[in-house]
């Protein structure tokens, strides 16, 4: 048995690599060799400027799994670090993407966190859009790894950068406590939840926002879509005028991007895709972490609902829209032309 056979015996690739049922746009390659690929890297990065376009082939042509066994015999052959290596051979957004696809998803979205409330000023729509688009174990892991990185707390950080009821908002959707989605609807709950979130309290004072919280932060997703159309259907108006009627500040803004995950997640990420560049000025950070964080998960459903609804595929939008090294990069995640 070859070191590299060896390895791999113990990695547990083959269960990573039965896993097709993806809807991502990056999927396992299916005749993955981990010694050609190791051998493919080292060569493009001795080469004089480093062959970019081979190294970025390879590691977006691999999934997440395979990437991280890959980096295990680089390491166990090279005797360094494949994600040291590269950074030395590359630069600028492309060493980026690079760097941020070489780690475990759960730790890419702990150093994203990480880099949202360092230095002056909090990134709250970076916090926002993590914790409301993980699922329970993904955010448990995440945790797991930024203690692991930074030797601290994530909700020690969160207590630190952000107050109020975003503070509450964002410690409920840490806790990882959200229903799964068995299929049972229980019409009674429906009607509960719904009363709860249109009660305006004694004297109109306002909603109770510990049981919003609550319920937004714990129920499941498709029994939360069931709530918002029995709200609908009660008051006439939708969830978000709600919102925008009773909460200011980071709290609505938070509270409006979890209503639209909740009513379709994928929607949510192609308007956050479409506003990262059509907004002011370009922001690259968002669209990189984007598409990184859902290559594996739901980048197609993404791409379909983004053409939907701005009647342009996501591909061509960020073809005719970004330049350079980094429109390469985020154009291997999108994969293809819709």
């Amino acid at each position: 048995m070859s070191l590299a056979q060896e390895i791999l015996s113990k990695l547990y690739l083959a269960d990573q690599c039965a896993i097709w049922g993806t809807l991502g746009s990056i999927r396992p390659h299916p005749c993955f060799d981990v010694e050609n690929d190791v051998e493919t890297l080292s060569m493009a990065m001795a080469e004089k400027g480093a062959r970019k376009d081979i190294i970025l082939d390879v590691v977006t042509g691999r999934s997440n799994a395979q990437r991280q066994h890959i980096a295990k015999y680089f390491e166990t052959i090279a005797k360094q670090d494949l994600t040291k290596a590269l950074t030395r051979a590359l630069s600028g957004n492309l060493e980026n993407v690079i760097v941020g696809l070489l780690k475990p998803p759960a730790q890419y979205d702990a150093h994203e966190l990480k880099a949202a409330m360092k230095g002056l000023g909090t990134d709250e729509d970076t916090l926002t859009e993590i914790l409301t688009t993980r699922s329970n174990q993904q955010l448990r892991e995440t945790a797991a790894y930024y203690r692991e990185d930074f030797k601290t707390d994530l909700e020690k950080d969160i207590a630190a950068d952000t107050s109020g009821h975003f503070q509450e908002l964002l410690f409920a959707l840490l806790k990882g406590k959200r229903e799964r989605d068995l299929g049972i609807i229980d019409y009674a709950l429906i009607m509960q939840d719904a009363k709860v979130l249109s009660d305006t309290g004694a004297k109109n004072r306002g909603p109770n926002v510990r049981r919003w919280i609550s319920i937004l932060t714990e129920r499941s997703m498709d029994h939360l879509r069931r709530v918002f159309e029995q709200y609908m259907k009660s008051t006439s108006s939708e969830v978000e005028d709600s919102i925008h009627r009773h909460f200011r500040g980071d709290f609505e803004r938070a509270l409006l991007a979890l209503a639209s995950v909740i009513r379709n997640t994928p929607l949510y990420f192609a308007e956050k895709l479409y506003g990262a560049i059509k907004g002011m000025g370009t922001n690259e950070k968002t669209l990189t972490r984007i598409l990184i964080s859902r290559s594996e998960t739901d980048l197609l459903c993404i791409r379909v609902e983004f053409k939907k609804k701005y009647g342009k595929s996501l591909y061509s939008f960020l073809q005719s829209e970004m330049k350079g090294e980094c429109r390469s990069a985020l154009l291997a995640l999108c994969r293809a032309e819709d």
